[in-house]
């Protein structure tokens, strides 16, 4: 069987070394994008981290270009790489909206053009989103501006790609709790006003989950791995809820 190739950005943390290790397992070779190296003893030895800032174009192009000259091919991406923080519009400054917007949706861009053409027939793009990207809530215009438009890219460039036999999709998690989140969670203007994050989460689930639990980073990385797959040879320009029934569509 011929080995697959895929290029994850932001896979050595959260959600994203979720992801990391379910392609690792799924016996593909992974090269991995992030600012920086991998703490600790969690991350798979197998994959390869190569330095990288998703705002840079070229260090997005240099970061398939390095899996390409190490396997040959590239047959999926993943864009991970963003960031969640809650901030009412009267604190909003052009440096914060700047930067959430370069990382969360420029750095999408730019792993989609330089993943596309690289790619053959069979290559799938698969872009983490965010519940945030099909409902907005207060405190989060920002960061929910930056998923609405993911999932539109989405919608566009399967429309694009298509033809060429690429597929693109999204995944759309709901609170998942990463040590980014509950960072995140902690600000006093975030749904918790600065209170429990973990309780916050807990109680939501029960709330408003149809399964009346949250999804893992593990389930997330089994969905890209299989939208990433042959088993998915039919799905592209969707954005999927992985979100335990919170929002049905």
């Amino acid at each position: 069987m011929v080995r697959k190739t895929v290029v994850i950005t932001g896979g050595t943390r959260g959600i994203g070394l979720d992801i990391t290790k379910a392609f690792v397992e799924a016996g593909y070779d992974v090269f991995v994008g992030a600012r920086s190296r991998p703490e600790g003893g969690e991350f798979p030895a197998a994959a390869k981290v190569v330095e990288t800032d998703v705002r840079t174009e070229t260090d997005v192009a240099r970061l398939v270009a390095t899996a390409l000259e190490a396997t040959g091919r590239l047959d999926a991406l993943v864009n991970n790489a963003g960031y969640s923080e809650w901030r009412p519009l009267e604190k909003i400054d052009k440096q914060f909206l700047t930067d959430i917007l370069a990382t969360n949706l420029l750095g999408a861009f730019w792993g989609c053009k330089a993943a596309a053409a690289a790619m053959g027939p069979g290559g799938s793009i698969v872009n983490v989103s965010s519940m945030a990207g099909k409902r907005g809530s207060a405190n989060n215009s920002a960061y929910v501006a930056t998923k609405f438009a993911m999932n539109g890219m989405t919608q566009s460039l399967c429309k694009e790609l298509g033809p060429r036999g690429i597929r693109v999709n999204g995944v759309c998690p709901v609170l998942i709790p990463t040590p980014g989140l509950i960072e995140a969670l902690r600000s006093p203007d975030s749904p918790t006003g600065g209170g429990d994050a973990t309780a916050f989460i807990s109680k939501f689930a029960e709330g408003n989950a149809a399964l009346k639990r949250m999804p893992t980073g593990a389930e997330v990385g089994a969905a890209c791995v299989f939208l990433a797959s042959e088993a998915a040879s039919a799905i592209t320009g969707q954005n999927i809820n992985i979100d335990c029934g919170v929002f049905p569509q």
